[in-house]
């Protein structure tokens, strides 16, 4: 299988500061590739780049063959691109139904394609089947993020960029999310992980990117970088 996204000589810039500098990597569709750094390393810019959300100064993001570097975010969701944010996100005010039917938004199945898709979110996710009417706001933080992921899936995505899912979690909830990630991919979809949990990270990922300042210094095999002395030293705790 071939890539299903190639960032090419990226550079990204927040007024005079240049937070992405001429990065370029791939993401082979069916794969799970993390992005691991620092805070401020440019993790979060990346993804918000590739999906609209920033504007790159120069390079190009070619995803499924097409160059999509200067398309609105709002069009990729439609195009098999979902983006999980950092911080979750949901909607606060809104049920979880609401708002897992508004990851459907830009689709144009019957209710009943809908429903089943529910379903199958329903299955993966038991707690929100049981909060359904419950708002958002009010679920515990690895609940939303459950819900934010579910309503990614919702527009049934080729491809899922996930920011620190599981920031602010508690460990049991940690080690849920990240064997979802997985399940997730086993089902087909391409993942392109941004996460500060390297061990977790480099455990579920095929292969690597490590950031730091804004370049890429570092890729390879996730399973060989986790005994990289260079990357235990930084980012794994002993």
């Amino acid at each position: 299988m071939g890539n299903i996204l190639e960032v090419k000589d990226l550079n990204v810039f927040y007024g005079v500061i240049h937070a992405i500098k001429d990065i370029s990597f791939t993401v082979g569709e069916g794969e799970i590739v993390t992005l691991i750094g620092a805070n401020g390393a440019g993790k979060t810019t990346t993804l918000q780049t590739i999906t609209g959300l920033i504007k790159a100064r120069s390079g190009e993001v070619i995803y499924n063959g097409d160059n999509i570097t200067q398309t609105p975010g709002c069009k990729l969701v439609g195009r098999g691109l979902a983006h999980v944010p950092e911080g979750r996100r949901v909607f606060a005010d809104l049920t979880v139904y609401q708002n897992l039917m508004l990851g459907a938004f830009t689709r144009k199945d019957s209710q009943a394609e809908l429903n089943k898709d529910l379903e199958v979110i329903y299955t993966r996710f038991p707690r929100l089947k049981e909060r359904l009417d419950q708002p958002a706001g009010t679920l515990s933080g690895g609940e939303q993020q459950m819900l934010a992921m579910g309503r990614a899936l919702m527009s049934k995505p080729k491809m899922i960029l996930m920011d620190e899912p599981s920031m602010g979690l508690s460990p049991i909830y940690v080690n849920e999310i990240f064997d979802i990630i997985k399940k997730i991919n086993e089902d087909g979809v391409t993942v392109l992980l941004v996460e500060q949990n390297a061990n977790k990270a480099l455990s579920v990922a095929n292969r690597a990117y490590v950031l730091e300042t804004g370049k890429i210094v570092l890729e390879g095999d996730a399973k060989k970088l986790m005994t990289d002395p260079q990357v235990k030293a930084a980012y794994l705790s002993e």
